[in-house]
């Protein structure tokens, strides 16, 4: 399927806490905003996918936006892990013949404190969630504080290696005008003085809590030749669940650092014909900042406990960086929807409209979430 299809169109509602919109109502703006950008009319959608925990179904968004006949429809796992393979499963879903204009999208309202699954006890916890809440792993940010915990303990990583992070993406949501934090610029210092939210991760390594939808349009290579903008087309797409993988712990794993990224890497630059040394700019999931760091050596892009030299010589940055990383802002200092806002962001440098655009980028790496079962893609230009 690689170059089989492209996403031609993009688009997304404004971000904020409290929208007054429910999420059935924001997901349907996104898609139509998404047709309007590819100049494809919704009677000519006949394929659907979406995430498992969207709460905005099939029947009806085919419905609010006057789709055709859905002959494709698909649903994702995994939360975050989720968003690059939609619009991977719309990819194949063009590719195989099953539907020709497929739309996939995010719809998310998490700015209240009461909407977060972590606000509410369960009756009865999970089996996996047994063997972490009775121990103070309530939320996700108190799990991934713990192997950040341990790749400190490996590899010397400080938490300035982690405000590296953190103020590289907050500069680059200073340049765009949708970005929630597009008004509030961060030092080192400021990061360095925040509050705790669980050691050794404070107020800024957690990524927004946002309210928002965002969509894309898949359609075939043949028609995303006369496609209204320059199309990004889907080059490769991976998914990857490791062996022995217990979600945001990595307790069984032999290496609990050794995470979904490394298993949907290997599949990902297999059913590629470019690798990491080839990638212009990445979008890489920044649910927290530690992520990033694994990411990065997951992906390819330097070698196992590297990461912590590579971002603290400014290699994430827009402004001079090897690898400019989440030039939206990110889920950090842009919007946090699941990570689809790193997906429209790939499209924004492929076509060359990005408010920190890539000189001549040709080539970007987009990720899911990393600590749950996950997926990539690579999205590449005409």
């Amino acid at each position: 399927m690689s170059d089989a299809a492209a996403i031609v169109g993009i688009g997304q509602t404004a971000f904020g806490k409290q929208l007054e919109e429910s999420e059935a109502e924001l997901a349907a703006v996104a898609v139509v905003a998404a047709l309007d950008d590819a100049g494809i009319d919704p009677g000519e959608v006949d394929g659907l996918c979406s995430f498992t925990s969207e709460t905005t179904d099939e029947v009806a968004l085919a419905k609010t936006i006057g789709a055709g006949d859905i002959t494709f429809f698909s649903q994702v796992g995994y939360g975050g892990g989720a968003g690059c393979a939609t619009v991977g499963h719309a990819a194949m879903a063009v590719a195989s013949g099953q539907a020709g204009v497929v739309v996939a999208w995010r719809s998310r309202k998490r700015g209240a404190r009461g909407n977060r699954p972590w606000a509410a006890a369960p009756a009865r916890l999970p089996i996996p969630g047994q063997w972490t809440r009775p121990f103070g792993l309530l939320r996700p940010v108190d799990e991934v504080a713990m192997l950040t915990r341990r790749y400190m303990h490996e590899y010397g990583a400080t938490r300035r290696h982690l405000g590296e992070v953190a103020t590289a993406v907050r500069s680059h949501a200073q340049r765009n005008p949708a970005a929630l934090m597009a008004d509030r610029p961060m030092s080192m210092e400021d990061y360095l003085a925040a509050r705790w939210i669980s050691e050794p991760l404070c107020l800024f390594d957690n990524c927004l809590e946002t309210d928002g939808a965002l969509a894309v349009v898949v359609v075939g290579a043949d028609r995303a030749v006369d496609a209204r903008h320059p199309p990004a087309y889907i080059h490769a797409f991976a998914q990857g669940l490791p062996r022995q993988h217990e979600s945001m712990v990595n307790y069984f794993c032999d290496d609990p650092l050794t995470g979904p990224a490394w298993a949907c890497a290997a599949r990902l630059w297999a059913g590629s014909q470019i690798g990491p040394q080839d990638i212009d700019v990445a979008q890489i999931y920044d649910a927290f900042t530690p992520l990033v760091l694994l990411s990065l050596e997951g992906y390819g892009f330097c070698g196992r406990g590297e990461a912590p030299d590579f971002v603290s010589d400014g290699n994430l940055r827009w402004d001079g960086g090897q690898l400019p990383v989440n030039t939206s802002g990110g889920g950090l200092s842009e919007a946090y929807v699941h990570g689809y806002n790193l997906i429209t962001e790939g499209v924004r440098q492929i076509r060359g409209t990005s408010t920190c655009q890539v000189s001549g980028a040709q080539t970007c790496l987009v990720t899911s979430g990393e600590g749950v079962p996950t997926s990539a893609l690579v999205l590449r230009g005409g």
